[in-house]
């Protein structure tokens, strides 16, 4: 059975693995400045390899879409540990919104500079009474000439302190049903009224944030996908999160980076990598990281030709979030009493960035639609399961 690509396949494998070579040792690192990180993206889009098939005229690439060449392109930045270019809530998830339900206007304003990273973005979806139910979010806006005027706050919200823009949803419609009087807007972090907060989490940090809203002023052509249809629009974007939460890509970079970890270090003077016990967790998360693979390149294709992959997609999000969580928890237990260890010690490895994103992973089990609401969702709308049966009021 042959299984090779084809001559322009390959070719292209040859051209990116060129690539990736001439700048080997230059690839910007988890400390790098913003200046590495934006020439090292920029550099990514001039040659194809980030945003490689949203359109030029909106500073992509222009590439034809492709599942061989996309995932050519991901295996060669895995293997070779390069950063593949810019993610988050700008990239990964208002840009493929703004393809799919933005205005010609909005695409041409903000897709550039966002792929660029000129623009950073953050997201105004969960509230304190809000989370995962939603749809009965309650910061307001109400229609004051050509502005709409924001009153309310938002909690859990990434970036937040370091945003340049918002997409953020807001109830518009206050008599309609809670699902239809919400509307999708884009503004500016530094519109007066605006207050951020920093919330410090259990890794120490503060990767999220409250913010509040008094008598923000945003003009109403702000609006995306028409006044009352931020549900529709909210669950685009929410679709493009699950895909970035999951994306088999960083599981595979993270297994690779274990299996370096596990033929590095030694226990008794024995390679962890010789351990039965943590060879059996390894090889077992190992198939784990490809069925997300496939699955993945399952997506494409069933995009590329039309296919239904409703389920496909339903469970990216739930198996990526604790894949990766279950992926830092081998490192932790393989490295032993190291792996207890935080900020400050001499003995840390990889500056502690197991531990961190241990952590850090297991708030995203929570964060983006909980595992227990992942699982309604597979079973009501993938499996076509009976709706959960709600408690009397």
């Amino acid at each position: 059975m042959d299984l090779a690509y084809g001559p322009r396949y390959e070719a292209l494998r040859a051209e990116v693995r060129d690539f990736l070579q001439s700048h080997h040792g230059r690839f910007p690192s988890a400390g790098a400045s913003r200046a590495e990180v934006l020439a090292w993206q920029n550099l990514l889009l001039a040659h194809g390899y980030a945003a490689r098939t949203i359109p030029s005229e909106f500073g992509g690439f222009g590439a034809v879409p492709d599942i061989l060449e996309s995932r050519i392109i991901a295996e060669e930045f895995t293997r070779a540990k390069a950063p593949a270019g810019l993610a988050g809530q700008g990239v990964s998830m208002l840009v493929p919104t703004l393809l799919e339900v933005g205005s010609e206007e909005q695409k041409r304003r903000w897709i550039q500079p966002t792929l660029t990273g000129e623009v950073i973005w953050c997201q105004g979806y969960s509230e304190p009474g809000a989370g995962s139910d939603l749809a009965s979010l309650a910061t307001g806006a109400v229609e004051d000439g050509d502005d709409f005027v924001i009153n309310g706050q938002k909690i859990w919200t990434s970036t937040a302190a370091q945003a340049d823009m918002i997409f953020c949803l807001v109830r518009t419609e206050a008599q309609a049903p809670k699902h239809a009087g919400i509307s999708y807007l884009i503004f500016s972090m530094k519109t007066p009224g605006i207050e951020v907060r920093p919330l410090r989490t259990m890794t120490g940090h503060a990767e999220f944030n409250e913010v509040f809203f008094t008598d923000v002023r945003v003009p109403r052509t702000q609006i995306v996908g028409g006044r009352g249809e931020g549900w529709r629009v909210a669950n685009t974007t929410l679709g493009h999160e699950r895909g970035m939460l999951g994306d088999p890509n960083a599981a595979e970079s993270r297994l690779a980076a274990i299996v370096e970890l596990m033929r590095e270090e030694t226990s008794d003077g024995l390679r962890l990598a010789d351990n039965p016990l943590l060879l059996d967790r390894l090889m077992r998360l190992q198939a784990r990281v490809l069925a997300m693979k496939f699955n993945a390149l399952r997506l494409v294709s069933a995009r590329l030709s039309g296919e239904d992959a409703l389920l496909a997609g339903l469970v990216v999000k739930l198996q990526g979030c604790e894949l990766n969580h279950q992926l830092a928890a081998l490192a932790i237990d393989a490295l032993g009493e190291l792996g207890v260890l935080y900020e400050g010690s001499p003995h840390l490895r990889s500056q502690g960035a197991w531990q961190q994103r241990y952590m850090f992973d297991l708030g995203l089990i929570i964060g983006g639609g909980t595992a227990q609401i992942q699982k309604n969702i597979i079973a009501e709308r993938g499996l076509g399961m009976p709706r959960e049966p709600k408690a009397a009021a």
